[in-house]
């Protein structure tokens, strides 16, 4: 399910904003933007947002200010006094005055004496905890808006249901009428055959092959079925926890019923009703693939 949820921090030292955007994915794919050091607590995100989703491809904005502190910037006076001691020794070693004060300025940015202020990578164990809250609530108001998508999404799939229902009714209804239209088709096709012909039909062979029919041609059980994963398909739909997998495996079963139904009953106005539910359930399995 799609949805989008921002969140903001800022404080005395950090200030901070998570954007996250959610689009249809079977699966869970979580990419996460943010500058340096701060992606490398991409395993750290996924962690958080795989509590609360399950499904969908997940795009994570983070955008960090760090203030600087006076203790970010530091002096390195080992590296400071070993390169005055080697300026003296060198101008004493050539017979010239010692002006190491005079190059004080040159040595300041020598290789090791002012290092850059404070690493951020220095600080992202101390900044994990606020940026984690800041991503829950993100989390919070994403959820808020994909639970209103799937509210309107059950009722769309409950809809697909009914239409379904309305459709095996009406297959049911039509069940007792198959095996007397076939009698009635064969009795005409071989009335027709033995017309000007000196035979006479055999009510008991007509008999035994429309009993045949109607034993290869018997839907009853696969209707039954399929009217139970209706039941079922409710259920699933009512239900907390992670119903998307359920309802994928279920129109699975239902697609099968449907698809035996329809080879089975050798009926044209059944074959319809067959066609018609066999589109609808497609229409489900696109929805459900994206229901957590």
């Amino acid at each position: 399910m799609t949805g989008y949820g921002e969140a903001r921090h800022q404080g005395d030292a950090l200030n901070l904003s998570i954007e996250l955007r959610a689009v249809n994915n079977r699966y869970l794919k979580i990419t996460v933007r943010a500058a340096e050091p701060y992606h490398l607590l991409e395993p750290e995100f996924e962690k958080v947002i795989r509590r609360t989703v399950r499904r969908g491809t997940l795009q994570v904005h983070l955008r960090c200010e760090r203030q600087t502190a006076p203790q970010d910037f530091r002096l390195n006076a080992v590296a400071l006094a070993s390169y005055v001691e080697q300026l003296r020794a060198a101008c004493k070693q050539v017979g010239l005055p010692d002006r190491s004060d005079q190059f004080l300025a040159q040595i300041l940015t020598l290789p090791g004496v002012v290092p850059e202020p404070g690493s951020l990578g220095e600080h992202l164990h101390e900044d994990w905890p606020v940026i984690e809250r800041t991503l829950e609530e993100a989390l919070a108001r994403l959820q808020t808006m994909r639970q209103d998508e799937g509210r309107a999404m059950a009722q769309e799939l409950l809809n697909h249901r009914e239409t379904i229902a309305g459709h095996l009714n009406r297959v049911r209804g039509r069940i007792p009428h198959v095996s007397s239209a076939f009698r009635d088709r064969l009795f005409e096709r071989v009335r027709t055959l033995l017309n000007g012909v000196d035979v006479r039909l055999d009510q008991s062979d007509l008999i035994k092959e429309v009993s045949i029919f109607a034993e290869r041609s018997d839907i009853a059980e696969e209707v039954t079925r399929l009217d139970s994963h209706l039941a079922q398909f409710r259920e699933f739909l009512d239900d907390a926890e992670s119903p998307g997998r359920k309802l994928e495996f279920l129109t699975q079963e239902m697609f099968r019923e449907t698809n035996t139904i329809g080879s089975k009953a050798g009926d044209v106005e059944i074959s319809r009703h067959v066609v018609e539910i066999k589109a609808t359930l497609e229409k489900i399995r696109e929805m459900v693939q994206n229901v957590e």
